[in-house]
């Protein structure tokens, strides 16, 4: 199953209040990037994020899913109607997230 881009909309709109919020559209899904560094995704109108340290600190009770048949399992985002709390996760992320691999030209 896609994900509506009603859902993207949402979230994009709960995470309004960060600047450097973008996303790519890949196979029916949308990835979330926070100021270049890939947070997470919207996977079947979930949002997923990579499971960092800092993310595991503020979700201890999040699920682990896989946003599909095999991909590595990431945390599920709780408390999307919080944008406060949004925004506090991705700020926190942001250090503990991978810096983007540099494109062979």
């Amino acid at each position: 199953m896609a994900s509506s881009k009603a859902y993207l909309d949402f979230i994009l709109d709960q995470l309004s209040d960060l600047e450097g919020i973008s996303y790519r559209a890949m196979m029916g899904e949308y990835i979330i990037y926070y100021k270049g560094k890939i947070v997470g995704g919207i996977y079947d109108d979930r949002l997923l994020v990579k499971p960092v340290k800092s993310a595991v600190l503020l979700m201890p009770d999040a699920k682990y899913e896989k946003p599909y048949e095999g991909a590595k399992e990431m945390l599920m985002a709780d408390n999307v109607d919080d944008k406060e709390f949004l925004s506090k996760l991705f700020i926190a992320m942001y250090p503990d997230l991978p810096e983007p691999k540099k494109k062979d030209r």
